[in-house]
Formats: C-alpha cells, sequence, structure tokens
C-alpha cells in the first residue's frame, strides 16, 4: 500500500500553491512536474523552472520531472541525463521520444518512470533489470469520459509489477482543479469528482499501486489529513454525518467482521461499546439507503447497539434506527472497507454534511 500522497505543481500556477506546500510534511514525498509544457515556454522559462525546483527541493520534496527530447536544450544541456544535477531532481519521467536503450541507460543512473499505459512486458522487463528504481506512471486524463476503465488498470498494473517494476496512479484533487477544463485530473474515468480521500482509498485497496499523485494543483488539509492517517496508521477514515446523539462515535476505531456479508459492514466491537449505557431506543427506523450507518435498537434483543455500514438499499425495520449517512463524494469508501480491517468515522467538510442530511 502506498505510504504518501505525492503532488504535481505546474509551473504557471506555482506560486498559488506555494504556501498550500510550505504547510503539507513532504517527508520526503515526490512531487511531480512537466518540463515540457509548449505554453509554459517563453523569456525566462528556464530561470523560473530552476527557482521553483530550488523550493520544492529545500522544502523536502522529491521531483520527478516529465521531460522530453527538448527539455535538456531548454536549459543549455546537451543530454536529459544532465537534468537531474542542473535541478536538483529526484528522477525522470520518460516521455515519447526516448529509446529502450536509451531509458534502460538512464535507469542504471537515477530514477525513471515510463508511460504505464504502452509499455508492454518485454520492455517493463528489460527496464526493471537495468536500474533499481523503475516506475511506470499511468496518464491522468483532463478530458472527462477519457479516463481508464477499471478492468485495464488492474490488468496493465498487474502486468508491470510481475515485470519488477512500481506502478503510480493519479487521483483528482479537490481544491484547485487545473485548466482549462477544471474537471479532475484521474487516471480512472471513475474517480472524477470523488473526495481525494476516497479515490487514493479505492486505488490502495482495489488496485493495488504502488504510489499516488495527486494529478490537480490543490488538495484541500482536510482531504490530506485523513489519507495521512490512512497511510501511517493502515485505519481507513470514512467521512460520516452522524445524528447529535451518537457522535461520540467519531474517531473510534472499528473492524469489519471477517463475517460481513457482501451488502453490508458489520461493526465488530460497536455490541461491546453499546454495553456501557442503556439500550438504543426506536428511533429513525426508516428506509436503509445505501450510507445509511444503523444501530439496532433494544428490539432487536441480544442485538442491540450492534453498528452496520449499509451497502446495498435496505427496507425499514423497527428494529433497526438509521443513526448517520456517509457523505455523498465518499460512498466509495464503503467499498474499500475489507473483512477484517480497521476503520473509523469521522466528521466530514461542512459542505459534505450538509449534503449528507
Amino acid at each position: 500500500m502506498p505510504d504518501f500522497l505525492g503532488r504535481s505543481v505546474y509551473l504557471t500556477e506555482f506560486e498559488k500553491q506555494k504556501a498550500p506546500l510550505a504547510a503539507s510534511p513532504a517527508g520526503g514525498a515526490p512531487v511531480f512536474i512537466s518540463l515540457h509544457i509548449g505554453e509554459e515556454f517563453g523569456p525566462g522559462y528556464a530561470d523560473r523552472a530552476r527557482a521553483m525546483c530550488r523550493w520544492l527541493s529545500g522544502q523536502g520534496w522529491r521531483i520527478l520531472a516529465d521531460v522530453s527530447e527538448v527539455t535538456a536544450p531548454l536549459f543549455g544541456l546537451d543530454d536529459a541525463a544532465q537534468l537531474p544535477g542542473e535541478l536538483g531532481l529526484w528522477g525522470l519521467r520518460l516521455d515519447d521520444g526516448f529509446s529502450l536503450d536509451e531509458a534502460c541507460a538512464l535507469a542504471a543512473r537515477m530514477p525513471i518512470a515510463v508511460n504505464a499505459s504502452t509499455t508492454t512486458p518485454a520492455q517493463a522487463a528489460a527496464l526493471a533489470a537495468a536500474g533499481p528504481e523503475v516506475i511506470a506512471i499511468h496518464n491522468f486524463y483532463p478530458r472527462p469520459e477519457t479516463g481508464l476503465d477499471p478492468a485495464f488498470l488492474r490488468e496493465s498494473t498487474r502486468m508491470l509489477q510481475a515485470a519488477g517494476m512500481q506502478v503510480y496512479a493519479f487521483i483528482p484533487g479537490d481544491q484547485q482543479l487545473r485548466g482549462p477544463l477544471y474537471a479532475g485530473l484521474p487516471t480512472l474515468e471513475a474517480h472524477r469528482g470523488a473526495a481525494p480521500l476516497a479515490a487514493f482509498a479505492d486505488l490502495a485497496v482495489h488496485y493495488g499501486v504502488d504510489g499516488i499523485f495527486a494529478g490537480d494543483p490543490g488538495v484541500s488539509p482536510y482531504e490530506q489529513a485523513q489519507i495521512a492517517r490512512f497511510c501511517t496508521e493502515k485505519v481507513l477514515p470514512v467521512p460520516v454525518e452522524l445524528e447529535p446523539a451518537h457522535r461520540g462515535l467519531y474517531g473510534k476505531v472499528f473492524t469489519c467482521r471477517p463475517d460481513s456479508p457482501q451488502g453490508l459492514v458489520r461493526f465488530q466491537e460497536s455490541r461491546a461499546y453499546a454495553k456501557a449505557g442503556p439500550p438504543a431506543e426506536p428511533a429513525g427506523c426508516g428506509v436503509r439507503l445505501r450510507g445509511s450507518v444503523t444501530m439496532d435498537n433494544r428490539l432487536y434483543g441480544r442485538y442491540s447497539g450492534e453498528i452496520q455500514l449499509v451497502r446495498q438499499d435496505l427496507p425499514a425495520d423497527g428494529r433497526v434506527n438509521v443513526i448517520g449517512r456517509v457523505a455523498p463524494r465518499y460512498q466509495l469508501l464503503m467499498d474499500c472497507i475489507q473483512r477484517g480491517s480497521r476503520f473509523c468515522m469521522v466528521p466530514p467538510p461542512a459542505k459534505e454534511a450538509a449534503d449528507a442530511l
């Protein structure tokens, strides 16, 4: 599972990104930049790019630069191999235009990344053998409807990893989206419009990627904090708007019962928590829509106090209280809770809380 959220930085938006990036704990996490975006070229380009790289390095970010055959000459260099020394880069992401032999030669000297969607099994094996740190990165897709489908992402990732490569992918941001479309920059089309936490967890749990970047410039502090907790504690935060009487459940770590059925998550520790107080009285016994959090009331006898997260619509039951609801953009997280895994409910951002009600 990835242990970081990498970021993407764009020269044209760098000044807007500096303050949030300075506030984020880099801790050696990678940052993705591009040094061959034609519309960014112009007077002073090389000096501005150098200054950006110096600042990012000074903040503790490891810079992975997307380069093509035009990049080195922009900085007065003869060879792409000189770019890391010139700009303080950690590695190079090689755009089309580099031969397999050139890529292997670079891989022997530094971390490199290649296009995950176009690298064949034979090329992947050769690259992995050429250097100790070779990454295949899936593209991000600005235009809606063009992102990858789940089957291709899963199959290509497994193939590349089997050949010995690490595989990275992108999730959308939520605060500052990149133009000109401002429609998010995900790898997987299904993640367009999803909260960064939900997209990150989905890639980590269901696709097994080794690293994840945010494609858009802005990721809110809330999302960063929840992703960091998932990475460091291996506890999945699930933003839920709970009824006021049950907000004491926020932050408590639960385990998904190993025998949970596909349609719901059974909170293993919930009945033990319930013993600390009187049985729940019947209240709010409405239809249990996907995303509902429920608690069995006293009419359910020995099940009283059991909490469940509903993954498929269920009818109303007078023995079951609906006590909360997963915020809409986070409902993908429900399918990331696996049998035996740990998770917790957390308050959603203010806007999401309003939408959940």
